[in-house]
């Protein structure tokens, strides 16, 4: 039979960094360790039953799984899991104590490498300190087709002598991601703290140690205080006294060239103010700390690193790992651990309709509008006769080119949620998914002109461009004069050759927001034309739904899309994307959006842009956060400024789940415009 590989039909999760490559392991674990059943595996793993039994039968054969389990193989997984809850770490991943052959140093280095690969992504910037473990991950690394990755020296240089010195472990790094290297053009230890502070006055090493802070990945070793280690090897303790005052000071180990106590804290002394490179207090500051290091000798300086919260993935061996449990008392004298707990699965009962808070399913929109213009009366009036006609209050004035926007509900707060002073003066409310008539498009038009034009800006939707194309004749006819934006920013559902067949999605924002700030500065109406459509021109668009909206009147999904899938490109009213693909990590979904983005925004170090973050209804604050962060890191990485940004819900499809980025290319005169003070019910500056 052909087996399937995880991820090809269910959950799609990536496999668990402990366990390596291997499937049959994992399936192994959740089944004899975590007792789940292989209905649960197969979910879990995103394969199919058959291939679970498989995998089970093939360990049974192979003598991985006997009656216990194989301690070369799998007991290593029970000391990772309780590592990992003990401590409260992101990860751990234990190399097993094995007969490959290799040295313990060198299997850290491919653990550690395959760690490394998993993690490390575009736009990354890693911070590398030195030592023999950190070395043979890098010899055993590689991984291609990363962008902007920078690897950073974490402390300052050291003679030759030693093999792995600091400058010769950072270029490793870089060499095998692709990456730039930035070193520091200093020593490590300098002869005196006067010394140490007149360097750091020189610019240049001012900016390499202050590259630093922005790390988000640092990899280091853990040294301990014995005769064998590579800070005894380093010839950092030469100096008669050094290693005694520490040694009396109770310092159990080394990180970063920083010595710590048994509870991770900086023991100070001779050499910290001579140190150049990396404080303690920074490195614990980054996000991703990877510690790779084994050893019998090392447990204590490496459980003294655990306890003071340095480490959040760690890579060592079995022997060492059982070493630091028994040390914690998690672990008896034979290794056994004490007391873990078991998996439980719970099973989530499907249901045929969606539960919302309606009443009559045909009086949505009404009542919507009625709650938004008590909620917003400040902002917002009805048009007499016309109810689902709205007009800002303090919008429309004389000499002032008008603006009216437009189009169905279900995608709250746009777009009645843009009118007010700064924005639009007036918006034509459709049903939900459905364009607006010509009529209330036309009475808007009639209501806030005065004199100088009406700007209409609305997406790109075949019921939107004809509706409001009649209605821009029915203007012209009584004698106003009009203009019209089409948005255009989603960069899935046409090329880029063919941006005019481009729907206008979640960009909406701003390019409501510059022409609303336009018009209200006085330009004329054909200069507030042609800045609306630059703004359409630079800005960039990419949705990702993870399930599909249901309608008011139905309750009911309105696509179909499978459990593990993502779909790429999804239009806000439910339109296909232009891919399906499995659901992947938050930062691989945000790298994907951002390849595209950049692709055809084509951005050069020292641009500045404006982000947005978009939920599609259902997903929360907490998931646009975590989008956000990861933008951030892929803008800041090719030296791209952030002058302004919103996360939350700005476009929505109802309750789809899912969310869209979109990014403005601003030029000087964009910037300012997209800053001008407005004031309405769902944007204010």
């Amino acid at each position: 039979m052909v087996r399937e590989k995880p991820g090809e039909n269910g959950a799609g999760l990536d496999m668990p960094l402990r366990f390596g490559n291997d499937p049959l392991v994992w399936a192994c674990w959740l089944y004899y360790e975590e007792g789940l059943t292989q209905g649960d595996i197969a979910r879990t793993m995103g394969i199919s039953r058959a291939t679970v039994n498989a995998y089970l039968a093939d360990a049974r054969e192979r003598g991985i799984i006997r009656i216990t389990l194989d301690p070369s193989r799998l007991a290593s997984l029970n000391l990772a899991q309780t590592l990992k809850r003990h401590f409260g770490l992101h990860d751990c991943i234990v190399a097993p104590t094995g007969d490959d052959g290799l040295a313990l140093i060198d299997r850290l280095g491919v653990v550690g490498a395959q760690v490394l690969e998993k993690l490390v992504r575009s736009g990354d910037r890693l911070a590398v300190v030195w030592g023999r473990s950190v070395l043979a991950v890098g010899a055993h690394l590689s991984k291609a087709g990363l962008q902007d990755v920078t690897v950073l020296q974490a402390t300052g240089g050291m003679a030759a002598g030693l093999l792995s010195t600091p400058q010769h472990c950072a270029w490793t790094y870089a060499e095998a991601l692709g990456g730039t290297c930035e070193n520091i053009l200093a020593p490590l230890l300098v002869s005196s703290p006067a010394m140490r502070r007149m360097l750091e006055e020189e610019t240049v090493l001012r900016r390499q140690l202050d590259q630093l802070s922005a790390a988000n990945r640092i990899i280091f070793g853990i040294a301990s205080l014995r005769p064998n280690s590579t800070v005894h090897q380093s010839g950092l303790l030469e100096e008669p006294g050094i290693l005694q005052h520490y040694l009396a000071a109770k310092a159990v180990g080394v990180v970063a060239g920083r010595f710590i106590d048994e509870r991770g804290r900086l023991v100070e002394g001779p050499m910290e103010e001579r140190v150049v490179g990396l404080s303690l207090a920074g490195l614990s500051a980054i996000p991703t700390r990877i510690a790779v290091a084994g050893g019998n000798d090392k447990v204590p300086a490496i459980l003294a690193a655990l306890r003071g919260k340095l480490v959040s993935v760690l890579v060592t061996d079995a022997v060492t790992a059982s070493g630091i449990l028994r040390a914690e008392g998690v672990a008896d004298d034979d290794g056994r651990i004490v007391g873990r707990p078991r998996a439980e699965t719970t099973a989530i009962a499907a249901r045929e309709q969606v539960k919302k808070f309606i009443n009559n399913p045909q009086d949505v929109i009404e009542e919507m509008l009625a709650g938004a213009l008590k909620a917003h009366h400040r902002h917002l009036s009805p048009l007499p006769g016309f109810p689902r006609a709205l007009i800002a209050r303090e919008g429309p004035r004389p000499g002032k080119v008008g603006m009216v926007i437009g189009g169905g509900s279900g995608h709250e707060p746009c777009f009645f949620g843009y009118v007010g002073r700064g924005l639009a003066d007036a918006v034509a409310v459709g049903n939900v998914f459905s364009s607006p008539p010509p009529d209330p498009i036309f009475e808007c038009v009639r209501a806030v002109d005065r004199g100088a034009g009406v700007l209409f800006v609305y997406g790109n939707y075949h019921g939107d461009v004809m509706n409001f194309e009649m209605a821009a004749e029915i203007a012209a006819e009584n004698g106003i004069a009009v203009r019209t934006v089409i948005t255009t920013d989603d960069i899935a559902s046409a090329s880029y050759e063919d941006r005019d067949g481009r729907r206008g999605v979640a960009g909406n924002l701003f390019v409501f927001k510059i022409a609303g700030a336009a018009c209200d500065r006085g330009l004329a109406l054909t200069a507030c034309e042609a800045v609306t459509r630059r703004a359409n021109a630079r800005t960039f668009t990419l949705g990702v739904a993870l399930e599909p909206c249901s309608l008011p009147q139905t309750r009911r999904y309105n696509f179909e899309i499978g459990p593990d899938e993502i779909e790429i490109g999804m239009g806000i009213h439910g339109e296909p994307g232009v891919m399906r693909e499995k659901l992947g990590a938050a930062d691989d979904i945000v790298d994907m959006v951002m390849d595209r983005i950049f692709s055809e925004m084509r951005p050069a170090a020292g641009d500045r842009v404006a982000v947005l973050v978009n939920s599609f209804g259902s997903t929360p604050m907490m998931e646009l956060y975590i989008l956000y962060r990861r933008v951030e890191e892929r803008l800041s990485a090719k030296g791209i400024a952030i002058a302004a940004n919103w996360i939350g819900h700005y476009c929505t499809s109802i309750d789809m789940a899912g969310a869209s980025i979109s990014v403005l290319h601003l030029d000087a005169e964009l910037e300012s415009l997209l800053l001008h003070p407005c004031d309405g019910a769902a944007l204010v500056i």
